[in-house]
């Protein structure tokens, strides 16, 4: 098939006869790993089609993600993993730091109900987690997965479908994209593509990482442990009933894995102890100084380099693929404007710089660095610790609002705009039980305090979304309590749940109507698919 015949936001020539062309595909991912699996499954939710170009035939030969906060098992929720996700997932008590001779200096709480209706903080086996992904994958008629490949090219930018040029065994393709999502790590290829340089924010260290398996009675709180020990930092972790993972930097003259691990096991242990893995890192701080190209992304560590010493590696990834995803969707089929393409990094790049920075701002404090000042920053940590207070400041959630733009519509300073909604299980019409974003759909949703007024009633009519009393929910009260702290008497949630816009307590209307709602729509004719369209439990008695 020519680019002509592609769609009709073409505007590239058909290329020149060569190389075997294939047919085009609303969104090509290259990479394979749970950031671009999951963004695959949140697009095929909206009925867009994907396909996969992966280099590995199999998983990814070198996972080390091994927790996950309450966000992002929501965002695995919505991508339709959720239950799955619960089975091989447990809940973590939070963190310790610990001295050298591994007494407690400060605990850092996580409950077990967070705000988005999961652990604060859960371990699991990234293996695991890349299997589940992939059966949903293969169970979605949208989506295709192609490995064993090798992308040679993306681009150039046009103003039409991307290019993307791969190469297998019968030689070299064409695929003719509406988007390219490059998900493809560290050293992505995508990134090279649209121009983009790493922004480099001054952290780098070797680590070894040691992933264990044994049945000995390991020394541990099922928590997170840092050792701050600035000569020998260390982080240990219980992943699973069996499996347990260790992180030391690296020094010269590395001690043997049984060594390295002695504190944590008795002296007279000498049971079952596998090695599954030992791998050496470079943890390294960085973030690309632009995300996009036309319709070219960047998204996980193609876009961003944390440490892991907050755990929000991955975490990061799977936020850029829920913010991006609706609103691709939504361009792509559903009318929206070209323009909601930009807040995708204007609202990710920032969140990830703050999340990449805390990490770094951890990890020296946490291992004292390397320097003379190493002792210093010790003590001091120690003595904040004990500051009432700070530990349960410490513990909340490491996802900050986002701050105002097209999209976040905060007028006050203090204000549930650019926060995301609480998710308590709820109970529809029909008596069954659920969590709130089972119940909303994947569209946007208005949620009042009370009876939606007329006016209310005809807007989110006229958004083709649903506008619910949070009293026919049934919940627990945390919604109605939430709307109450927030001063608003309704919000309208956008498909990822941030809050876009409010009505504030007795107010008549959202504050910034006309700016987002030329985004959402345009004088295209939209082509709504067939998911989005379904409806909600609700939207029967509330339209």
């Amino acid at each position: 098939m020519t680019a002509d015949q592609a769609g009709p936001r073409d505007t590239t020539p058909a290329p020149a006869p060569g190389p075997a062309q294939t047919d085009p595909a609303p969104v090509v991912i290259i990479g394979a790993g749970p950031v671009g699996v999951t963004a695959a499954l949140l697009l095929a939710r909206r009925g867009i089609r994907t396909v996969i170009l992966e280099r590995h035939q199999d998983l990814y030969p070198l996972p080390r993600a091994v927790a996950t906060d309450d966000e992002v098992r929501r965002i695995l929720q919505a991508a339709g993993v959720g239950e799955e996700f619960d089975a091989i997932a447990r809940p973590a008590k939070g963190l310790r730091l610990l001295d050298a001779r591994h007494r407690v200096m400060a605990e850092f709480r996580r409950s077990e109900h967070g705000r988005h209706g999961y652990p604060q903080t859960s371990m699991f086996d990234q293996p695991e987690l890349e299997r589940l992904l992939r059966d949903a994958l293969a169970r979605s008629p949208e989506c295709e997965l192609r490995g064993g490949i090798e992308v040679a090219g993306v681009g150039p930018d046009t103003t039409g479908p991307v290019r993307v040029t791969y190469r297998d065994d019968d030689g070299e393709h064409h695929l003719w994209a509406e988007a390219v999502l490059g998900c493809d790590g560290a050293g992505s290829l995508t990134r090279d593509a649209i121009g983009a340089a790493w922004e480099d924010l001054r952290f780098e260290e070797r680590w070894t990482v040691i992933d264990v398996r044994t049945k000995a009675d390991v020394r541990c709180w099922e928590g997170v442990d840092q050792v701050c020990d600035p000569h020998r930092p260390a982080t240990f972790m219980r992943v699973g009933e069996d499996r347990y993972r260790w992180e030391f930097r690296l020094q010269d003259g590395q001690q043997p894995v049984r060594e390295l691990i002695a504190p944590w096991l008795s002296p007279s242990y000498d049971g079952d102890f596998e090695v599954v893995r030992e791998t050496q890192y470079t943890f390294r701080a960085r973030v690309a100084d632009r995300w996009r190209s036309g319709r070219v992304f960047l998204l996980g560590d193609a876009a961003h380099l944390t440490p892991p010493f907050i755990g929000q590696g991955l975490c990061s990834g799977l936020r850029d693929a829920h913010n991006l995803t609706w609103k691709l969707a939504r361009v792509l089929g559903q009318g929206g404007d070209e323009r909601l393409l930009d807040t995708y990094e204007s609202e990710r790049k920032p969140h990830a710089r703050r999340a990449i920075r805390l990490a770094v701002a951890m990890g020296w404090a946490m291992t004292g660095g390397q320097d003379g000042a190493a002792a210093l920053r010790r003590r001091i940590l120690a003595a904040a610790c004990r500051i009432p207070g700070l530990s349960a400041a410490a513990g909340r959630d490491l996802s900050p609002p986002l701050a105002a733009g097209p999209l976040v519509r905060r007028r006050m300073r203090r204000s549930l705009v650019g926060t995301h909604c609480p998710q308590p299980w709820v109970v529809g019409l029909d008596g069954r039980r659920s969590r709130l974003d089972e119940l909303l759909g994947d569209t946007f949703s208005v949620l009042t305090a009370a009876e939606p007024w007329p006016s209310l009633r005809a807007l989110a009519h006229g958004l083709g979304v649903p506008a619910i009393s949070v009293t026919d929910l049934r919940d627990d009260g945390t919604l109605t309590a939430w709307l109450r702290a927030g001063r608003a008497d309704a919000v309208l949630l956008r498909p990822d749940r941030v809050v876009m816009d409010i009505v504030p307590a007795g107010g008549h209307g959202f504050t910034d109507t006309a700016a987002w709602a030329s985004l959402l729509h345009t004088t295209r004719s939209p082509h709504p698919s067939p998911r989005t369209v379904e409806k909600s439990l609700l939207r029967s008695a509330t339209r």
